[in-house]
């Protein structure tokens, strides 16, 4: 037990060494936060009778060979770990890393959410963190972009950011632009599937992520890349789906799992400072691109209307380094997540074929033709359209969690909780909960509608959906709700209602495993889906 105590004192206060600037100005900030006296607080059980999970076995169990939670996923360990330490419990930081309170109760969800503060912290990215702040610090010069940064850079960011990409308004303007590569998605579909079978390769991924990034671009950077007209037209789109999949697997093995890269340069975070490297050089060269163009543009004396201008050209006026930067990591994050989330609505609606054909028939209403434009007001029309993607993430989560920082003293599971806590929020044992989510095992487009009902027309509505909001967020909560919310719904609604008013839909598969858990949930089986042509 001695022993133990003590190789927990030394890894804590290393720990405090390697915390970062940001995390120690914004442990000091709520350090000094007023201490609570409500009966709320003085009736919750102290914070040091949270379970614990012993850090020496704990790291038994995810380092060593043999160790229970060695070769899982990240998924996979968090349920076990649930399971074995119960649906909240202490987890002392390892080799550098924070600690964290894990909790599964959805109840806390919001607690958390609701003291995050007007700068909250999320805690993680500090490998990419570490590129931006000291690998190549010379060339973001303190513009971390939306993802690394924290208090008031993030804020300073996130200002600028926010009226450009989450205002309705500013990205319906490219419904249009974003058809043309919708356009693209059908007839290279049609390229590429057998036909005999109908059936497109098992490497379909690779086109869906084609697709995301060609339909980002028009957004990010008012520009098509050729992606879908010509898969061998651009190595480097190829390049960076391949850099795209190993950042997301790495950052879940250092971000997650014990590592020694914040003391020394492991071969992992090798691996990982090169893959950034990769990644920023790619997104840079369309970027810059991009920004000769618009130079050269003006210099002609070529003025566009706002309503006709990329994000890029807004956030130009603004601040070049942070416009640089958003629009790399708009490159960077949009598309993987996307092609991630489209795969899980598309298996959900080829497994489903009486609820695609529900929504074909609403999706006809809005395109009675196959070539028929997308129109602002068309789209306000979908409900069935948006409660089909919002279930297919239910069904197939893009994350495991999400975690904040508290700024105040909070009631967690019925703990005190200190602010300047670390807390780790793990909806997935929930999202198929009958607790939560009645018939949970089904996919239900209808438990996000009103006034409707179930397919037997006998369960309404209301006792479908889950009366705990909190439990399902898909784009996150607050001031850092994912900034790209509205563009990927776009891209999302755009894609499946032109592909649905193309084709009918199937997947003769097992969706056994059909994710990988990484730092996101991505694509694990042969996507050979059935695309089978309509008649107009």
């Amino acid at each position: 037990m001695l022993k133990g105590r003590i190789g927990l004192k030394i890894l804590q206060s290393q720990k405090a060494a390697l915390f970062s600037a940001s995390q120690q100005r914004w442990q000091t900030n709520v350090a000094a936060a007023e201490t609570r006296d409500d009966p709320e607080w003085l009736q919750a059980k102290p914070f040091e009778e949270i379970p614990q999970a012993n850090m020496l076995s704990l790291f038994a169990k995810i380092a060593m060979p043999g160790g229970k939670y060695k070769n899982m996923e990240l998924m996979e360990m968090f349920e076990a770990m649930r399971q074995d330490y119960g649906d909240i419990f202490y987890m002392s930081g390892m080799m550098g890393s924070p600690a964290f309170v894990m909790t599964h109760n959805p109840k806390d969800f919001e607690v958390i959410f609701r003291n995050e503060g007007v700068w909250p912290y999320r805690p993680g990215s500090d490998t990419l963190r570490y590129h931006r702040t000291v690998h190549r610090k010379d060339f973001f010069e303190g513009v971390q972009g939306i993802i690394p940064s924290q208090g008031k850079s993030w804020g300073d960011f996130r200002s600028i950011v926010n009226p450009v990409l989450m205002q309705p308004k500013s990205v319906r303007v490219y419904y249009k632009k974003m058809s043309q590569a919708n356009q693209e998605f059908v007839q290279r579909i049609k390229d590429i599937r057998d036909a005999t079978t109908q059936e497109v390769p098992g490497d379909f991924l690779g086109t869906i992520n084609r697709w995301t990034l060609e339909s980002v671009s028009v957004v990010a950077l008012d520009k098509q890349l050729g992606l879908l007209k010509d898969s061998g037209k651009d190595s480097e789109a190829t390049k960076l789906f391949k850099f795209l999949d190993d950042f997301f697997i790495l950052s879940a093995d250092l971000e997650m799992k014990p590592s020694l890269w914040r003391y020394i340069k492991t071969p992992q975070l090798k691996k990982m400072l090169k893959t950034l490297d990769g990644l920023q050089s790619i997104t840079l060269a369309y970027v810059d691109e991009a920004i000769e163009r618009l130079e050269k543009e003006a210099k002609e004396g070529v003025v566009r209307p706002e309503n006709e201008q990329s994000v890029l050209e807004k956030l130009l006026k603004v601040d070049k380094k942070v416009a640089t930067v958003m629009a790399m990591d708009m490159l960077m994050a949009g598309v993987d997540t996307t092609s991630s989330t489209f795969t899980g609505l598309l298996l959900c609606l080829a497994k489903n074929p009486e609820k695609q054909q529900k929504l074909r028939e609403e999706v006809m209403k809005v395109l009675p033709n196959k070539d028929s434009e997308f129109t602002e007001a068309s789209m306000k029309n979908v409900p069935y359209l948006r409660a089909c993607i919002k279930e297919s993430q239910r069904v197939f989560p893009l994350v495991v969690g999400n975690a904040r920082g508290l700024s105040r003293d909070s009631v967690v599971s019925g703990y005190k909780v200190p602010a300047g806590t670390f807390v780790s929020m793990i909806p997935i044992s929930s999202l198929n909960n009958e607790e939560y989510f009645p018939k949970a095992s089904e996919f239900l487009p209808e438990r996000w509608l009103r006034n409707s009902s179930d397919s037997g027309g006998k369960c309404p509505v209301n006792d479908l959906k889950t009366k705990n909001p909190f439990v399902f967020m898909p784009f996150g909560f607050g001031p850092r709700m994912c900034v790209g919310k509205r563009i990927v719904e776009m891209e999302l609604e755009l894609g499946i209602a032109r592909l649905l008013r193309n084709f009918n839909v199937e997947f003769n598969y097992s969706t056994k495993n059909a994710f990988r858990s990484a730092l996101i949930n991505l694509p694990n089986i042969p996507l050979k889906f059935k695309f089978t042509d309509l008649t107009n």
